[in-house]
């Protein structure tokens, strides 16, 4: 047995070797991974090493430790990460399971199922945020405008963590969605032949089954929530987060503190979504997915006691009813004459952005360009990834698929931050690449990092529902790995390859923590400008925004959806 894996192994080899392109696009692969991930995080992590003399050489981790400050906002991440990230979980898990086992029937609780899964993927991920203001703020809707009152106390705690719960409970919806209908019914059905009632099945066959899966979605979403920059910095009040604050200590909010401590900050963060991240990946992931292997042997029978349907229902259609005016009132918002004070409708804030200056159309005209810059970069660079990471076997291959996927777990912020270190100087301070910083390339960079992990996760399920002789007969046909890849593996996961496309041009034109530390003033990204408005107080043109922005997003996935179906049919009338 070892002679053969030895026997192997060296015939893996030496088909590398002999195969130039492979070892360029390997080689390229891993140099770019190296200089635009994992360099700017040495950086980052050497600059909070950086003492004054005399100082120990861990000064600025325990400066940074001492402040009040730091203490506060560390504090407040944990605590508004694990409170909204269990709120998240346990409305997700009531809409998954709604989804599952009970049959909707009714047009327009399937049309809200339909609305809360995809709404939070196509918005900027501070909408809820201006809409709480909208309705609950001290002008807001519902405080002033129906009862009258003259403020508020939705900013802070209550704000952030209502809002970061409607934001991430749609993705544990959408993870434990396919969860539940994966559980053989069969389970179920025993238990409920042998006498046990409905809630006993729950807790004794579902729930356990699941919770790998609730696990892994919880820390899904509180690796988000720590991460958050644009809803804490809206509506967080006088609250900080570690991702705000890092954010405040770059750009002179705070007036104590060294770059060194800055980054020490910035580090303690990484270290926290990090470990949490890891415990996702390869523990509750694998545990979710070791648990629940294959698809239900036959259909479910689905619930049909109504007092087991009916309050679920209600529960849900509320919620989702309510996720749904918040959309909307965004949209009014950019109608309405005065914030808090006049509701009648104007498109005077339309006007202000799209005639006269013309700033909308610059905007949305360089957000548009490079978001599909990037997102083109992303797909093709996540597909060779997954290619490599898949189909060919040398040393090194885990650590590329490793890099790839790590951007999951640096926060926007610190992000960010290191690519400020990293590069403002050039590489290693010698000047090359310096060009980059404050140019619209760095954006794109980032844009490319941040939607990697997302692309190549695609790209290696798309790539594993491939068998291998396929190619290995393009190979003894005399191709080599390009011809391989752009004529036999390429058209064979055009959907994910489009799929990865459209996702990560939405993901790139609402991203804004990762960017905000490195746009410049002549680089006018919607996300930012929404951001600079809303700190302003311009509501009205924040709105205006932020409502073409989701409709940009909602004609994207309009036309992934075209793409799918044309492909689909191609392939049937093959």
């Amino acid at each position: 047995m070892k002679s053969n894996t030895k026997q192997g192994k060296e015939l893996d080899r030496k088909k590398l070797l002999s195969d130039p392109i492979l070892m360029i696009i390997i080689t390229g692969i891993s140099v770019l991974l190296i200089l635009f991930v994992i360099y700017p995080l040495i950086m980052l992590i050497g600059e909070s090493f950086e003492v004054e003399p005399g100082e120990g050489f861990l000064a600025n981790y325990v400066n940074v430790f001492k402040m009040s400050t730091f203490k506060s906002a560390l504090a407040n991440t944990l605590t508004i990460g694990v409170i909204s990230s269990l709120l998240a979980t346990v409305v997700g898990f009531i809409f998954a399971y709604v989804d599952a086992y009970i049959d909707l029937k009714s047009g327009f609780l399937k049309a809200i199922f339909n609305i809360v899964a995809t709404l939070p993927i196509v918005s900027p991920p501070f909408v809820l945020a201006l809409s709480a203001l909208f309705l609950f703020g001290n002008a807001g809707l519902v405080t002033r405008g129906i009862f009258g009152m003259l403020s508020s106390n939705i900013k802070g705690y209550p704000g952030i963590i209502l809002v970061q719960t409607l934001t991430y409970f749609p993705t544990v919806y959408l993870m434990l969605k396919g969860l539940l209908k994966n559980i053989d019914p069969s389970l179920e059905e025993a238990v409920r032949n042998m006498g046990a009632s409905r809630p006993r099945e729950f807790f004794t066959v579902t729930l356990p089954l699941l919770l790998p899966g609730i696990g892994n979605a919880f820390l899904v979403c509180f690796l988000e929530s720590c991460a958050d920059f644009a809803n804490p910095m809206l509506i967080g009040g006088n609250i900080d987060t570690l991702a705000t604050s890092i954010y405040l200590q770059y750009t002179g909010g705070w007036s104590t503190g060294s770059a060194g401590n800055a980054a020490a900050m910035a580090v303690y963060l990484l270290m926290i979504t990090t470990v949490f991240f890891l415990i996702q990946k390869y523990v509750l992931e694998a545990r979710s997915v070791a648990t629940l292997t294959g698809k239900a042997s036959r259909a479910r029978i689905l619930i049909e006691d109504k007092s087991v349907t009916v309050p679920l229902k209600i529960v849900a259609g509320v919620i989702g009813s309510f996720v749904v005016i918040m959309y909307l009132c965004v949209f009014y918002g950019s109608i309405m004459t005065v914030w808090g004070r006049n509701y009648h409708p104007t498109l005077k804030w339309w006007k202000y952005l799209f005639s006269g200056s013309g700033e909308g159309f610059k905007a949305f005209g360089v957000s548009f360009g490079l978001a599909f810059i990037s997102a083109c970069l992303t797909s093709l660079f996540a597909m060779l990834i997954a290619y490599i990471v898949v189909k060919k076997r040398f040393v090194g291959r885990k650590a590329i698929e490793f890099v790839s996927m790590l951007a999951m777990a640096v926060p926007g912020t610190v992000l960010g931050v290191a690519y400020i270190r990293g590069f403002v100087t050039g590489v290693f301070h010698s000047g090359f690449l310096a060009g980059i910083y404050g140019s619209s390339a760095i954006l794109i960079i980032v844009f490319v990092v941040r939607s990697l992990p997302v692309g190549v996760r695609s790209g290696i399920s798309a790539l594993n529902q491939i068998d291998k002789s396929i190619e290995e007969s393009a190979y003894d046909m005399g191709a080599n790995t390009a011809k391989v890849f752009s004529s036999v593996t390429l058209p064979l996961i055009k959907d994910s390859f489009f799929s990865g496309l459209i996702t990560s041009f939405v993901r790139s034109i609402t991203s804004i923590s990762a960017v905000i530390l490195l746009v410049t003033p002549r680089i006018p990204f919607i996300t930012v400008r929404i951001n600079a408005y809303a700190d302003n107080g311009n509501f009205g043109v924040a709105c205006v925004y932020a409502t073409v922005l989701i409709l940009l997003g909602y004609a994207s996935i309009g036309i992934l959806d075209l793409m799918t179906k044309k492909l689909t049919i191609k392939k049937t009338e093959i």
